[in-house]
């Protein structure tokens, strides 16, 4: 059993160490002429401006943006990716934009229209319930996008048009690579979609600069893998974790949470920080562990209050922060209790895949440490193929 074990893990070790290399090619649909020229200084030429090329778009575009809604439609991981690039979606397109569990959707019989644009999103483009949701939206005659990791698959088969997220193949049954791959693909869209925006041009050139920066910042914090195991050691043998985000690494703290408790068993939460005091502040005390993601974005300074609530009250705080944001790891670094990860500062909407890469690493030591199998967590599968 143990050599079974360390078996499988092994593999998980090559899937998540080619994480940063899938991301880059996904970053390559970014065309040769958009590279050279985000590196040699973009043009005040409009015309001349860097463009996303997605085939599987180009006809559906205008459509698109004509939309009363965009609907993004998917579970577990997959729908965490959504979350983690809403924000961005709504920024650039100007169009109003919500997110569905499939299985709600279905539950609830959600009303949707023939102006309606729904994205569904799977790594195995055959998990059963976004299926449903896709024959549904199909029903209703909404415009149908699809998101998936697998070439042919029902998903990319049946809706009207979609990006394939070339991620690879994963090994194991939790998602890691599938899901900063999804969120990339999901930015990319949005700018796709916004690319005759004039006003909009700044923000996307922001992006798409950083783009391009994103693969070598992966590879550098998976070289922190050793602080991250003498923390997973710390951790092992807790019984519960809690993790706090908020805007764009709400969905961080989200798939923390759901990496730990799949595959290590230890239950955890991720939470809303905006929520904090409407309930979960309860829970904090000096023998219950939490993590903060609390880089630097827009909500800065509401993270750095949500970590003054939490260590008044004792909390065990785990904090990932910006490695150039010098007053907050200098202010931090004085309290010997906390535990602090320190990442790169990327833009805004391109922060939660940097992210999660810490927490992930840190969900493979503690199931490791506990002794459980890393790519076959018990009672679950790798595509969800029945409700």
């Amino acid at each position: 059993q143990t050599a079974r074990r360390g078996s499988l893990s092994s593999l998980k070790e090559v899937d998540r160490s080619s994480e940063s290399l899938r991301v880059l090619d996904s970053v390559r649909d970014l065309s040769l002429d958009s590279i050279r020229a985000l590196g040699s200084g973009m043009s005040s030429d409009f015309d001349q401006a860097p463009c996303i090329k997605l085939g599987g778009l180009e006809d559906y575009v205008d459509n698109i943006m004509r939309s009363r809604r965009l609907i993004f439609i998917a579970c577990g991981t997959s729908y965490h990716a959504c979350l983690a690039a809403r924000q961005l979606v709504e920024e650039l397109t100007c169009v109003p934009v919500t997110l569905e569990l499939a299985s709600d959707l279905l539950d609830r019989q959600a009303p949707l229209f023939r102006d309606d644009t729904c994205v569904f999103v799977s790594q195995s483009g055959e998990t059963a319930d976004t299926l449903n949701a896709l024959k549904y939206a199909k029903h209703k005659g909404a415009l149908c996008l699809g998101i998936t990791n697998t070439v042919g698959s029902s998903i990319s088969r049946e809706t009207d048009c979609g990006v394939h997220v070339n991620a690879g193949v994963e090994i194991g049954v939790a998602s890691t690579k599938a899901y900063t791959c999804q969120i990339l693909v999901i930015v990319m869209i949005a700018l796709k979609l916004s690319e005759d925006s004039i006003s909009k041009m700044p923000r996307r050139q922001e992006i798409m600069r950083d783009l391009l920066n994103l693969p070598s910042m992966m590879k550098k914090v998976l070289e922190k893998e050793s602080l991250i195991k003498e923390l997973a050691k710390e951790l092992a043998s807790e019984n519960s974790l809690l993790a706090f985000g908020r805007g764009y690494n709400y969905a961080t703290a989200m798939e923390l949470a759901l990496k730990v408790k799949e595959l290590s068993y230890m239950h955890s939460e991720g939470i809303l920080a905006g929520e904090l005091k409407h309930g979960p502040l309860a829970l904090i005390d000096e023998t219950m562990p939490a993590v903060v993601v609390a880089t630097r974005d827009s909500l800065r300074e509401k993270m750095w209050s949500t970590i003054q609530q939490l260590l008044a009250r004792k909390g065990r705080l785990i904090l990932l922060v910006s490695k150039d944001d010098a007053d907050m790891c200098d202010h931090f670094s004085a309290n010997k209790s906390l535990r602090i990860i320190k990442v790169d500062t990327i833009c805004d909407c391109l922060q939660p895949i940097l992210n999660i890469v810490p927490f992930q690493l840190l969900s493979y030591h503690l199931t490791i440490l506990r002794g459980f199998n890393v790519d076959q967590p018990r009672n679950l599968a790798k595509s969800v193929t029945v409700e």
